[in-house]
């Protein structure tokens, strides 16, 4: 477990893990009035909180299902990643796939967010590259079986 320091500036509480075994912290919509969201709009949603992570990590903010399924609501840049040296407030960028409005609410669970490891990566320029059993089958390759 690592730890990760926030500043709470919203007036929900913060992120937790639904079960011990959840890899995602819901984050929760941090507005004055409720926001209504037409059918393909999209709009920037504040959670009032920012955090430090170390080093090495970054922070993934994702759709929730049930959100995704019911009302057609997305995460538009999923998954959306916060880097260890962004200090501003999270916000969720939501759009509206549906053929309906939907509002949304002060503390309605708008996303949630996974904690995960990266590595930075360097490109060597070559030739070629060597030859795999693949090779170039792009897009659905294997067929449907």
């Amino acid at each position: 477990m690592i730890e990760i320091k926030v500043v709470n500036r919203g007036h929900q509480p913060l992120p937790q893990y639904a079960t011990v075994q959840s890899a995602g912290m819901d984050l929760r919509a941090n507005i004055d009035a409720p926001i209504t969201l037409k059918p393909l709009e999209r709009k920037l949603v504040p959670t009032g909180l920012y955090i430090a992570l170390p080093e090495g990590f970054e922070a993934q903010v994702r759709p929730r299902s049930g959100l995704a399924l019911k009302h057609g609501l997305t995460v538009l840049n999923a998954p959306g990643t916060i880097d260890a040296d962004y200090r501003g407030e999270i916000g969720v960028v939501l759009i509206n796939l549906s053929q309906e409005d939907f509002v949304i609410n002060d503390g309605e669970r708008i996303a949630q967010m996974v904690i995960a490891r990266h590595e930075q990566a360097s490109f060597q320029v070559v030739a070629e590259l060597d030859e795999t059993e693949r090779g170039t089958g792009g897009y659905g390759h294997t067929g449907v079986k």
